[in-house]
């Protein structure tokens, strides 16, 4: 029993600690939790306290920003407003003074206007003086006019009839000798500087020339290789024939195949294609194809690339991309063995030169005579000559009036309409009658010399004439008895406009005319 009793008091001690235990933690935590709450109400209120007094701070600045934004408008506004009224008053004054100009101009037009309206009148009264003169002149002429018919028995006409032909007979050796002697005053104003232009422009300018003809030859190796190049039953060389659009010449020529064509770019394309084919070794129609084909846009690319230097060289400036191809493919074209994108060339330097010595655009005069024979570029592909194709070309590119009238009269189909046309002419020629610049056949030089002789064999007065100087200087003897000393200026005017009519030449020709007398007798 004794036993039970102190287990019973001893868990009854427990649970009365227990229970202590639990209200003395209760309080505990209760305690804490208020502190806390404390604690934090304290934070806030001091958040609170320290965002009132940065608001304070905040709203200072905000009212003192904007006092002194508003005292910069104000004093923004009052400057403009300063501004503004003297740029009033300063308009005021020059109205003022227009005012003032105005008044003074109105008083002298007032002047003015009196002073015409009394010339008016001064001129309206002499009218009338002279009205009355010319009615006494015109009846005292009609009374000498009678009186004159009176006394030479023939009338006006007849009076007029006679008098002209006897002025046009006196003035027929006149008018002879007066153009022999401004020939002389032209001749020696012009000659000297002319040369000197003309010099001064070609010594600015010194191109090569290159001469190419309608064939092309082909080294080889060794004479076998034409047997390859050849090929069974020909199958080779029809096929380099067929895709190069050029005749091969195999003949007797040791070591050598002669390419002909009048087409210079395909004979180009053939002689690398075969030059390349050749030295590989390997000529079959496959390889011909490919290495044709390859050949060809190699000249395509150097075609552009010709035309590009050209257009570099001449200082022209950009032009169309399609005008500059067609230069390109000048290189590969000839006139009389004379290339003709190096003939463009030297027409286009000389040109410039000589419009820079007498004032005239450089760059337009150089351009002009660039493109003057672009149509040879083509003009085998496009029907019409090459100066009518070169005019659409140049129109169709949007080219200037100035290049388009040099391309049109640079051969004299039509008048130059510009000095840079007639520049145009002169440089072409020029570069077309240098010696060496091109070669001519036999059958045109000896056509071109008995056209001049029979053209001088047909004026009137004419007894004989000889070419010489390759054609260059024609000397013609007249009849002495029908020509006189005087009228053989007129002759060699007859005759020089006679040849600029009827021939095309390069260069010049000197007319010679000469009238001698010859007295013989004999001794016996």
């Amino acid at each position: 029993m004794l036993l039970i009793s102190v287990a019973g008091a001893t868990t009854i001690s427990i649970l009365i600690g227990l229970i202590v235990g639990v209200g003395v933690g209760y309080l505990l935590k209760t305690y804490l939790r208020d502190r806390k709450f404390d604690d934090r109400k304290a934070e806030a209120q001091k958040v609170i306290d320290d965002a009132k007094i940065e608001a304070e701070r905040v709203k200072r600045e905000s009212i003192i920003e904007t006092k002194e934004t508003v005292n910069e408008l104000k004093r923004v506004a009052e400057q403009d407003i300063r501004d503004r009224k003297e740029i009033v008053i300063e308009l005021e004054n020059k109205l003022n003074l227009r005012e003032d100009t105005l008044d003074r101009r109105s008083v002298n037009l007032d002047r003015r206007e009196e002073i015409l309206n009394d010339k008016e009148n001064r001129l309206d009264n002499k009218k009338t003086e002279l009205e009355q003169l010319n009615i006494k002149v015109e009846e005292i002429l009609k009374q000498q006019e009678t009186k004159l018919e009176e006394i030479s028995g023939l009338n006006r006409d007849q009076a007029r009839n006679i008098i002209l032909t006897k002025v046009k007979e006196d003035m027929s050796s006149e008018v002879a000798a007066y153009i022999k002697e401004e020939e002389e005053k032209a001749r020696l104003e012009v000659k000297n500087k002319a040369k000197d232009i003309l010099a001064l422009a070609i010594q600015k300018y010194a191109g090569e020339t290159v001469n190419e003809k309608t064939v092309a030859t082909v080294s080889l190796p060794a004479d076998e290789m034409k047997g390859r190049i050849i090929g069974r039953e020909g199958r080779n060389i029809r096929a380099i024939e067929t895709m190069t659009g050029a005749d091969l010449i195999i003949d007797d020529t040791p070591d050598a195949v002669v390419i002909s064509s009048f087409d210079p770019i395909r004979r180009e394309i053939a002689r690398k294609s075969l030059e390349i084919l050749v030295s590989d070794g390997r000529i079959h129609p496959a390889r011909i194809e490919e290495v044709v084909e390859r050949c060809r846009q190699e000249i395509e690319m150097d075609i552009r690339e010709k035309g590009e230097e050209a257009v570099f060289k001449a200082g022209v400036g950009k032009m169309h991309p399609d005008l500059v191809k067609l230069l390109g493919r000048l290189y590969y074209r000839t006139s009389y063995g004379q290339n003709v994108l190096q003939h463009s060339l030297e027409t286009s330097f000389i040109c410039g030169k000589l419009a820079s010595e007498l004032g005239e655009n450089e760059v337009l005069a150089r351009r002009a005579g660039l493109l003057h024979d672009i149509g040879k570029a083509v003009d085998h592909e496009v029907e019409g000559s090459h100066v009518e194709i070169g005019i659409e070309l140049a129109r169709k590119y949007h080219e200037a009036d100035e290049v388009i009238d040099g391309i049109a009269s640079h051969h004299e189909d039509v008048a130059p309409k510009s000095v840079i046309a007639v520049l145009v002419a002169a440089a072409d020629a020029l570069s077309s009658a240098r010696p060496g610049a091109r070669s001519d056949s036999l059958e045109n030089y000896t056509k071109r010399l008995r056209d001049l002789e029979d053209i001088s064999n047909n004026v009137k007065g004419v007894q004989s004439s000889f070419a010489i100087q390759a054609g260059r200087e024609l000397r013609v003897i007249v009849n002495p008895d029908s020509i006189d000393d005087v009228q053989t200026f007129k002759v060699a005017r007859e005759i020089k406009e006679a040849i600029e009519e009827k021939l095309q030449y390069p260069g010049t020709i000197k007319v010679t005319v000469i009238r001698e007398t010859r007295a013989v007798d004999v001794a016996k």
